[in-house]
This record gives structure tokens, sequence and C-alpha cells, in this order.
């Protein structure tokens, strides 16, 4: 596998931000940019109906990628930068793209008056069929909207990353997910908020409130819990400051409001190989869609 971090791009907004935001991760990397622009060849008695042939069509794909390298190399000088042209199901080719990557980014484009982001049906599907980290990027997103305040009160992109932070189910906790927080965390130089979200069990669902003394407790087995999956992190990333997060409530609304204060959201997604296809899971989904932060996908088995 070559270490490249490739972005998928079609000339739309979220696609050059997510360039943009693959550029400077390139850079704190160290690694190569590559700019993938999948495209499906129009039938030629088509192409000629709406007065484009189908050469005229193929010059206006290639432009995508190549004005967009041309972008990245002038205002990321030191981030070597490639293109590649993909033929077919869009989808399909930009989940090959991700096998050889160490990384894959793709943008999203933000729901106007609703508060959200909408990650396209091409999107999921490339998250939910690649092995690979895949990292959603919301269009607009800027290098200040990943940055503290300045004394102004005003993001800047001279003033250091916000905390990455990291959606993690103590139940199943992965090494890759785990692994590739701690190492965002370390490249930042920001504390790691890790947040565990916890529901009470099964019969108190039924008309059973939940007791304060028993919440309390629940919540203390689960923060010890949490504790114990991080001691040997902690101890392997000795410079990343972690903060811990383990309180009752949905998983999903805790990383969502948490993205807030975030440069990078992390979130796992199962690896499930079975006649039904595969899945990106509820909070991945619901991360995926609402978080005000860039959000990266680590599948894992």
């Amino acid at each position: 596998m070559s270490r490249t971090i490739t972005v998928g791009l079609d000339g739309s907004p979220e696609s050059r931000a997510a360039a943009e935001w693959a550029a400077r991760e390139a850079q704190m990397r160290g690694l190569p940019v590559k700019l993938v622009h999948a495209w499906e060849p129009i039938p030629e008695h088509l192409a000629e109906a709406t007065h484009r042939g189908a050469e005229t069509l193929q010059h206006w794909t290639e432009r995508i990628p190549r004005e967009a390298a041309e972008g990245l190399r002038l205002r990321h000088p030191g981030v070597e930068v490639t293109t590649e042209q993909l033929t077919g199901i869009p989808a399909e080719a930009l989940a090959r793209a991700a096998q050889d990557a160490e990384l894959l980014v793709l943008g999203s484009r933000r729901l106007g008056g609703i508060g959200g982001f909408l990650v396209g049906s091409v999107g999921l599907a490339v998250v939910a069929h690649t092995e690979r980290p895949v990292v959603l990027v919301h269009a607009g997103e800027q290098a200040g909207d990943e940055r503290e305040m300045d004394r102004a009160g005003i993001p800047s992109a001279a003033t250091g990353f916000r905390p990455v932070v990291l959606g993690l189910d103590v139940a199943g906790p992965d090494e890759a997910l785990l692994g590739f927080a701690f190492e965002a965390a370390a490249r930042r130089s920001v504390p790691l908020r890790v947040v565990h979200g916890w529901n009470p069990p099964p019969y108190y669902a039924y008309g059973m409130a939940l007791e304060p003394a028993v919440e309390r407790e629940m919540a203390k087995g689960d923060a010890t819990i949490l504790s114990e999956v991080l001691r040997p992190w902690r101890q392997k990333y000795p410079d990343v400051e972690v903060v811990q997060q383990s309180q009752y409530g949905s998983p999903s609304l805790l990383l969502i409001d948490a993205s807030h204060e975030a440069s990078l959201v992390v979130v796992g997604r199962r690896i499930r190989r079975s006649s039904v296809g595969a899945h990106i899971g509820t909070v991945a989904h619901a991360v995926l869609h609402h978080s005000t932060a860039p959000v990266a996908v680590v599948a894992h088995d």
C-alpha cells in the first residue's frame, strides 16, 4: 500500500474543502496527496443529444483535478500533489482507490437552515465499503475552523488546534480506532477527549425510572472500565492529555455536542461481511450528518 492521502474530487465546493483539508493533513504527516476524479462516461448518442460530445466531457472532467492540483501546489508548496482519473461508478471507483491509501477524504454538503449536513449516497457507500479510514469534510471548512479562538475571539490559523474527540464503546474497544485518535491528537499537540455514552439496562426502558443512586453507581462503573481501556494508551502516548467523558445519554448526541469544540471527531465502524451488505452504524451515521467538525470513520473488526 502506497502511503498517500487520497481525495475524492468532483469540482463541488465540498470536495474542494476536502482537498484543502487533505493538504493540511498531508503537511502534518509528511505524505503526498492524490486527487482522484471518478466519472461515468456518457454514451456517445446521449452526449451528442446534449450538444456535448464524449471527448468534450472527458476534457472537462480532466480539468477538475488538474486545476485543483495547481491550486493546492500554490497554497501548500511543501506538499506533493498528483492526480488520477478513474472511469466507472464513482462509489465503486473511490472505494477501490481507498484500498491503496493511508486515508481517503471526501466532502459533505451543508443543509441550509437545518443545522445539519448532507453526506450523499456516494460518500455513504464509500464509507460503508472501504476498510481504510475515511474523513468527511464539510463545504466551507477552513483551516481556522479547526483552531482555538485568538484574543479577539476569532478562529485563527495562527492559534493551536482544538481537541480531538473520540467516540468509544468500552464493550468493544478497537486498537485501530484508538491508535488513529491518539495519533491525531499527538500530531496536533492537543488533548484527546474520549466520549463514552451509556444507557441503562433494558428493563429500565419499560416504565422504570433510573434512580439517582443507581445512575451514579453505573456511571462510576463505566468510568472505571473506560480508565482501564485507556491506561495502556496513556502510557504509549504520555504527551497526549486524555480527558474522559463517561455519562448517561445517547452516544450520538454527546459526540455531536462535543464536535462544536473539536478539530476532528473520530468514530468507529464495525466491519460486517455478510450477504445483507455493509453498514455504517447508527452512531457513525448520526455523527456524519450532524458533526460541526470533520469526521474520521475508522473501520474495525
